[in-house]
């Protein structure tokens, strides 16, 4: 069967489109004498058809230019393919369609065969890949081949030049092997790899063109539109992707987990496995800290060292896992990614009732990121779960306004988090002292009092 497919797609994607090498000069572009003038009749009968849409007229003019002067005109190949599909459409006879979707599939072979010579008259030159991509588009919509022969096309004309791929080849991979994986089981760990590569070729795309948008020149506008397009692919990509049965934890650790044992000092394999169960928030899953411990050893990053971190934590190990956070501190260069971890790290703290500490990592992850809210929570969180720092009562109730106060902040300057700070608000006003408790230590509402102990913070009596 390897060897059948290897030779279906050396016919379809090598054989058929040999290396360009014809050229043709200006002067034979039309042909000679009563050539010339026939090819520039037939010329001026297709197009004319073609603006009135009327297809089966235009064939056959368009068939004497195409295949006895192929570039008498840049832009036959493109008409002819329009030609051809509504030909394709309106044919009942499935041979005859047959023979046509063959036909038009030989146009594209036809076209990279003269690539050279279409390309000299050309201002902006088509290359092989993109030719190809069209090609594998009406191969995969009109001759519908057998899935997997279809993905093998596809993926193989992906890779001629994935940097420059156009988006329907990468919408086109993705419907495919989704197809595929929601029928084979062995499939699902290939629909993860196509998924990795359009998603991050999409993704490149569309930030290259938010970046040249934001340049806000004449070209704003435009770049605008392609960035947008591109996010509609990625979200199509990302539908693929969930709908093929390989995006969720359960399948993820079924595919990974034999496979980081085996490939444990295979550096590039592990990080496509964090990357994947990252994606798809699956970082509790052993597969996924397995690798994470693994890459650390070889290659010591911060993602993967919150990765070990977040293992030793599911284990009961908390100052392992603390120890790996502060690694990924160290590591990490990006200042909000930083903050994130010194959030984490402070989360792990307060479950060990390392309040000083925790209070310590959360106001870092502040100083790193001024408008994360949820380190204010929790700092909240931790004021109202340790109250008590004096022999008084009510002066101890005081502890709540402080928590308050971070709560107040926390929505201040992150509105993501305003409906929690807005019930912890709620619940932990309850708890505050009342005005005749204070009234007998001398204070009243308005006043300023400094909470004592680890909290060491003043406050405001409501």
């Amino acid at each position: 069967m390897k060897a059948k497919m290897k030779t279906f797609l050396f016919a379809l994607a090598i054989g058929a489109t040999s290396a360009s090498a014809q050229t043709i000069a200006e002067a034979d572009r039309f042909g000679h004498g009563e050539d010339s003038i026939k090819c520039l009749q037939n010329i001026s009968l297709y197009q004319e058809h073609v603006k009135t849409k009327n297809y089966a007229e235009a064939y056959e003019p368009w068939k004497a230019v195409f295949y006895n002067h192929p570039a008498a005109r840049i832009d036959m190949y493109s008409v002819g393919a329009d030609i051809l599909e509504a030909l394709i459409k309106a044919e009942t006879d499935e041979t005859k369609k047959s023979a046509l979707v063959q036909e038009l599939l030989g146009t594209y072979n036809r076209h990279i065969e003269y690539l050279d010579a279409v390309n000299a008259f050309r201002k902006r030159p088509l290359t092989k890949a993109k030719i190809m991509e069209e090609r594998s588009h009406a191969y995969l919509t009109l001759a519908k081949p057998k899935a997997l022969e279809a993905h093998a096309v596809l993926l193989e004309v992906l890779n001629m030049d994935p940097e420059n791929a156009g988006h329907q080849i990468m919408l086109d991979l993705m419907r495919v092997s989704s197809s595929i994986a929601k029928q084979k089981e062995t499939h699902k760990e290939q629909v993860i790899k196509d998924y990795l590569q359009t998603s991050e070729l999409a993704a490149n795309n569309y930030n290259k063109a938010k970046e040249n948008a934001a340049k806000g020149d004449a070209n704003a506008a435009t770049y605008e539109k392609i960035a947008d397009m591109w996010d509609k692919v990625k979200t199509n990509i990302d539908g693929y992707f969930i709908n093929s049965g390989a995006a969720n934890c359960e399948s993820l650790q079924a595919i990974y987990a034999p496979q980081v044992e085996a490939n444990k000092e295979n550096l590039e394999y592990l990080k496509q496995v964090i990357n994947v169960m990252a994606k798809i928030g699956c970082k509790d899953q052993e597969a996924y800290m397995s690798a994470a411990e693994y890459a650390h050893n070889i290659e010591p990053t911060a993602g993967s060292a919150a990765g070990c971190a977040n293992r030793y934590f599911k284990r009961g190990d908390s100052n392992k896992a603390i120890e790996f956070m502060d690694q990924a501190i160290e590591l990490e260069t990006d200042d909000i990614k930083k903050s994130e971890y010194c959030f984490t790290t402070a989360q792990i703290l307060f479950t060990t009732k390392q309040l000083g500490k925790a209070k310590s990592y959360a106001n870092k992850a502040i100083s790193l990121n001024s408008n994360y809210g949820a380190p204010y929570i929790l700092i909240g969180q931790m004021y109202a779960s340790s109250p008590k720092w004096s022999d008084e009562p009510a002066m101890n109730k005081c502890s709540y306004f402080a928590a308050i106060d971070k709560f107040q902040r926390a929505k201040a300057v992150d509105p993501s988090v305003a409906e929690e700070a807005n019930k912890l608000i709620g619940t932990y006003s309850a708890y505050t002292p009342k005005a005749e408790d204070l009234f007998f230590l001398g204070l009243k509402k308005g006043d300023s009092v400094t909470i004592g102990g680890w909290i060491n913070e003043t406050t405001t009596i409501r």
